[in-house]
């Protein structure tokens, strides 16, 4: 989204070429670029992109998460609530920028069932759990089918994924994917199930909403700040009942389903390829005008 603009380097960790400006991305796992960055190039400004982990987490306790947050000159947040939602002082040097996607045409699906998918690796951030406990309330519905992408980051959530998929036979663990075969499969399911309990925007919610494929998402920050206050497929953190009261709404009320593809339509511009380049770009551009007025500045004292 740059590169037709500025010169780019990608790079796991700066080695002290010269650069007029550094994104970051996680204040915690960047801390140590970050600190030979503003220590070889004081007069160059830096962005740091925070991640879920970083904000609702990292933060909060990480000594080197919270220098990331001192010495960067702009934080980049990834929903529309996260500003609110960092410690009072930095509140003024952050910016929010929705990550975007390629948007798909909504795929017609069969209607002798719901199919509902679940794309995240099996970690405790994903909350898998709350998952696998939905699976086990809905054994009396059939018509109700439960997909899970994505790799068991611990060996036990492979060997409880396999043994829900043994009790449950609506349920099956799908594995890792490649990123287009998983945009197929959340394209042309019913619902995409959004269980956890930290994010920082994900990016399969905004590929389900711009495949036409409504959201059931649990009631945290990161998922409000992208599908608004005012949406109506939300259940509490881990709370698999209500989330298993939902798909059985969207299997057995035909209008909750296209209630919640309308909210999510509403929000789809919001992640558009062009309104996050031209977010970067306004970012980098006043990030290059700090530089110039730093470097101005040294050069006349």
């Amino acid at each position: 989204m740059l590169r037709k603009h500025y010169r780019i380097a990608l790079v796991d960790h700066w080695d002290g070429t010269p650069a007029d400006v550094m994104v970051a991305l996680h204040a915690r796992r960047s801390v140590d670029s970050i600190e030979r960055w503003c220590a070889a190039q004081p007069r160059r400004p830096l962005a740091v992109v925070l991640t879920g982990t970083d904000l609702y987490r990292d933060i909060q306790f990480d000594a080197g998460a919270q220098r990331s947050l001192a010495l960067a000159d702009r934080l980049v947040v990834l929903h529309e609530c996260a500003v609110d939602d960092l410690p009072a002082p930095y509140r003024a040097k952050a910016t929010a920028c929705f990550q975007s996607t390629r948007s798909l045409a909504s795929v017609r699906t069969p209607t002798r069932h719901l199919r509902a998918v679940m794309v995240g690796h099996l970690r405790a951030e994903k909350a898998p759990q709350t998952y696998f406990a939905a699976a086990h309330r809905l054994l009396g519905r059939p018509d109700i089918l439960l997909d899970h992408i994505g790799a068991a980051l611990e060996p036990e959530w492979s060997i409880e994924a396999q043994s829900v998929q043994r009790a449950c036979p609506a349920y099956r663990w799908l594995g890792p994917l490649p990123h287009a075969a998983a945009r197929r499969r959340i394209q042309s399911a019913h619902v995409l199930v959004h269980p956890s309990m930290i994010e920082g925007g994900a990016h399969v919610v905004m590929e389900a909403v711009c495949s036409g494929t409504p959201v059931l998402a649990s009631r945290i920050a990161g998922n409000v700040g992208m599908l608004g206050s005012d949406y109506g497929g939300y259940f509490a953190p881990g709370d698999s009942e209500a989330l298993s009261v939902l798909l059985e709404r969207c299997r057995d009320e035909p209008a909750m389903l296209d209630r919640l593809a309308a909210q999510c339509a509403l929000r789809a511009p919001l992640f558009e390829p062009a309104r996050e380049q031209a977010a970067l770009l306004a970012l980098v551009s006043s990030m290059s005008a700090t530089a110039a007025m730093r470097g101005k500045a040294h050069a006349n004292r």
